[in-house]
């Protein structure tokens, strides 16, 4: 089953890369790897806001992490010429989550990510190596802001 037939079964729609909101590029290719730029969690097009462990529970910010993956598989897809097939593995991911100081949470909320990425690459192209951390606060109060690197065939 190729990657696209994975999407439609799971009914997501990939969107365009998202305009920068600052000084970068959304990716930068060298060698076969794809290095994605940071994506904010949105909710209908408007940031995603919340603090995990404040307003938001660990629940939403896996929905919130999902979002941000498809985004990510978004510009992915633009990244690789309109071809997500040619992605060979999904090296890393690093997540950002808006949190209180006492939640401790970080990698489940990440999980959102990690797991759709596993569903439509499979194991062995979508299981990546992560990190994931809170901090004090992100990009017009987003409650998760992840990036990637993707290597390419």
């Amino acid at each position: 089953m190729s990657v696209y037939d994975r999407l439609q079964a799971l009914s997501i729609e990939l969107p365009p890369v998202a305009v920068p909101a600052a000084a970068y590029v959304p990716f930068v290719q060298s060698g076969q790897l794809v290095f994605l730029s940071g994506h904010i969690a949105k909710k209908n097009g408007a940031p995603w806001v919340g603090q995990l462990g404040t307003d938001t529970d660990t629940a939403t910010g896996q929905q919130a992490a999902r979002a941000v993956a498809i985004d990510l598989m978004g510009t992915l897809h633009a990244a690789t010429g309109g071809d997500l097939n040619r992605v060979k593995r999904i090296v890393k991911v690093m997540s950002l989550v808006n949190s209180a100081p006492t939640y401790t949470e970080h990698h489940l909320v990440t999980n959102g990510c990690s797991e759709l990425l596993g569903e439509v690459f499979g194991p062995t192209v979508g299981g990546h190596a992560r990190s994931a951390f809170g901090v004090a606060q992100l990009p017009m109060g987003c409650c998760v802001e992840i990036e990637m690197i993707a290597e390419l065939n």
